[in-house]
């Protein structure tokens, strides 16, 4: 039985991912960090379900279950690496909290450095290991190339994760580990409904980007409930790790179109139809 590695699996596209993989006969470990969501998994999955207890910003914890991993792979390659924990600050960016700031960097950028190369042995680095050697799946987000207002944490954490993603691929080659980069639009996930109760627009009532704040607020949550199911995420992430040649980045959006019409406009234009949008000019 192949297995895999996926980070942050309580819910949305890594639970997902988890229930796609298995379904197609693999055995999968995912990382969570309660103790009674490693239960609830486990009972929901069955025994292709392993739970690993770790944050991704906690090293010490990584590393020993990567150490569990190898234990139960005896001697055979780990078929996968997929880095999909992560969360999402939201906040003008003259009033982020530099303590938010460096909690979103953490857990999105240094956090998948962690797990990476704490696993990258299992996946072929470590050459006494048995088998063909695996390839890392990193989550990115279509914020990695188009920074929206309110979101310039995670969009900077997101932008930085592609140009590791890169600098890793490359660097990886020397053991045939590939890395691939899936960048995901809005996905319906309950992500939305926790965004509807703890982005408070109020704490930004003082400010000049109170009303644009709440508009974009308004439309971000519409939106993504409007989005892809996260079934669209996990089957190209498994296009990724088993393709024969999968392409280095892929990006899975609702309106493919309307991105590519985007990405066409000058960064001015484009810059002036969200203002206006926003109410930022007349």
């Amino acid at each position: 039985m192949k297995s895999i590695v996926v980070t942050g699996v309580s819910t949305g596209i890594g639970k997902n991912i988890t229930e796609v993989f298995i379904q197609r006969g693999y055995r999968v470990f995912g990382s969570v960090r309660k103790q009674k969501d490693a239960d609830q998994l486990q009972a929901e999955f069955g025994e292709a379900f392993i739970p690993l207890l770790f944050d991704v910003t906690d090293k010490a914890a990584v590393q020993s279950a990567a150490k569990q991993v190898r234990e139960i792979l005896k001697g055979e390659t780990l078929f996968g690496l997929i880095n999909n924990a992560g969360i999402a600050v939201a906040a003008p960016i003259l009033y982020l909290e530099i303590e938010e700031f460096r909690k979103q960097l953490e857990i999105n950028i240094v956090g998948q450095l962690i797990v990476t190369q704490a696993f990258a042995p299992l996946l072929g680095a470590d050459k006494s290991l048995k088998g063909q050697p695996g390839r890392i799946v990193n989550i990115g987000s279509v914020s990695g190339r188009n920074g929206s207002p309110f979101l310039g944490a995670y969009a900077a954490s997101k932008h930085a994760l592609e140009g590791l993603s890169e600098s890793m691929r490359r660097e990886l080659m020397l053991y045939n580990i590939d890395v691939i980069l899936v960048a995901p639009g809005p996905i319906a996930t309950p992500i939305w409904d926790k965004a509807e109760e703890e982005v408070d627009p109020e704490k930004y009532r003082h400010t000049d980007f109170y009303e644009s704040g709440k508009k974009f607020r308004a439309y971000s949550i519409a939106n993504g409930r409007k989005g892809l199911p996260p079934e669209a995420v996990s089957n190209v992430v498994f296009k990724a790790l088993t393709g024969a040649n999968p392409r280095v980045r892929y990006a899975v959006d609702p309106n493919p179109f309307m991105s590519w019409l985007m990405s066409l406009l000058p960064k001015r234009q484009l810059d002036a139809i969200i203002a206006k949008g926003l109410g930022f000019r007349k």
